[in-house]
């Protein structure tokens, strides 16, 4: 991560901000991309403690100054936010830093855009302190791109990669139109080979050349009469008939050929999802084990869709499950959203088989009458249901639109 330095802290807490951003060192091994520090945006509601620019995204860092340390920091962004109950009360801005922090990445975006430059998503943190031992943000605002977290490496370096997800990289000349965006016109900033080092990638080359192959001659006695050879004439007429022949055959298999359907591809934040199967069925205890079979012995359902993706982040390729089921109770839909939410107490049996899912990631979520629950795992390795980038898959993945 290179650090570029444009003003001073406008938090306190951004002091411990510049603290995680420069622990990382320069270079991509740890996360890569251009922290630019101290820096106003066009059109942001307030100055940004930083704005970090990576290939695939970008982040506004707004420092948050709590009025002491807090035990619990709960932090939606429709309503103000409680510090250990109590409401965080604000003299100016909006209903609470959630909001300037998502108004900022928004203002960012625009002008970027307006620019013509590419349009990198941009999400956005709102790091706290001087202290927060828990801090809740509801799973709704997660999807909004925006992330609530305190001022220290771990923390702000997993949101960063969490929500830096898009498909195509920017290029080193994109990166540095965007930093020139922010200010930042030192050459040594934006330099090539500095922005190389960091992650970003040259920019493509397109080659339309066309190669020419000459054939070399056969030497031939001019002083020589020409002599015709009789079996190599048949030979090229017998090659040629065949090759006739041939692309007849193709042609009318080509024709009859059934055409294969296209697959399925949908983009969340920038991650493309690829459908690799679908299933249906009006019986949801046959597909399930454990305690939610049983449930389901009780409660049918009316109908149960079992999706199959894949997917990919920056750890490598990632198996998705998503598993719909209807009810149209919403009292029963509740108590199974409960059941799957829980540890222990058994699923549905995902597409692809459930050892591929052995400690996956997983998400729940009820709308009405209808229960979604989501299972993210690498592929060919180990996961753990806390990996963030699992659960950055999963929260992305409640909201595909079923085919």
């Amino acid at each position: 991560m290179h650090v570029v330095r444009l003003g001073e802290p406008s938090a306190s807490v951004g002091a411990d901000v510049r603290a995680a951003l420069t622990a990382w060192g320069a270079g991509e091994s740890v996360l890569g991309g251009v922290a630019v520090l101290g820096c106003r945006p066009p059109g942001s509601p307030r100055p940004l403690e930083a704005v970090i620019v990576q290939p695939r995204g970008i982040v506004v860092v707004l420092g948050v100054d709590l009025p002491e340390p807090a035990a619990k920091l709960d932090a939606p962004l429709s309503t103000p936010w409680t510090v250990d109950g109590w409401p965080l009360v604000r003299a100016e801005g909006k209903v609470n830093p959630g909001q300037d922090a998502l108004e900022s990445a928004a203002a960012l975006a625009r002008s970027a855009q307006s620019r013509g430059l590419e349009p990198l998503p941009v999400a956005a943190i709102a790091a706290v302190g001087p202290y927060a031992g828990q801090i809740t943000q509801p799973t709704a605002d997660l999807h909004r791109g925006v992330r609530v977290v305190s001022p220290n490496t771990t923390t702000v370096l997993s949101a960063a990669r969490e929500l830096a997800t898009y498909e195509c990289p920017c290029s080193v000349e994109q990166a540095q139109e965007l930093l020139r965006l922010l200010g930042v016109h030192a050459e040594r900033d934006l330099d090539t080979g500095k922005l190389l080092a960091e992650g970003f990638p040259a920019s493509p080359e397109m080659e339309l050349a066309e190669r020419a192959t000459t054939l070399i001659p056969r030497y031939t006695d001019p002083s020589a009469p020409a002599r015709a050879n009789p079996r190599r004439t048949k030979l090229i007429v017998g090659a040629a008939a065949a090759l006739v022949l041939l692309c007849a055959v193709l042609a009318v298999a080509l024709l009859t050929a059934p055409s294969p359907e296209p697959t399925a591809v949908q983009q969340v934040d920038g991650v493309r999802f690829t459908e690799r199967s679908v299933s249906t069925d009006g019986s949801c205890a046959r597909h399930s084990f454990g305690d939610v079979q049983r449930w389901f012995e009780q409660h049918p359902c009316v109908n149960l869709r079992r999706e199959a993706h894949d997917a990919r982040a920056s750890g490598g390729p990632i198996s998705v499950s998503v598993v719909v089921v209807t009810l149209g109770d919403p009292g029963a839909a509740a108590e199974l959203r409960a059941m799957a939410t829980a540890t222990g107490t058994g699923g549905i049996t995902a597409l692809g088989g459930p050892e591929r899912f052995a400690d996956a990631a997983r998400a729940v979520q009820q709308e009405g009458g209808s229960v979604r629950i989501v299972q993210a795992a690498w592929s060919g390795r180990d996961s753990n249901p806390e990996d963030v980038a699992l659960r950055a898959m999963t929260e992305r993945a409640l909201r595909l639109t079923p085919r």
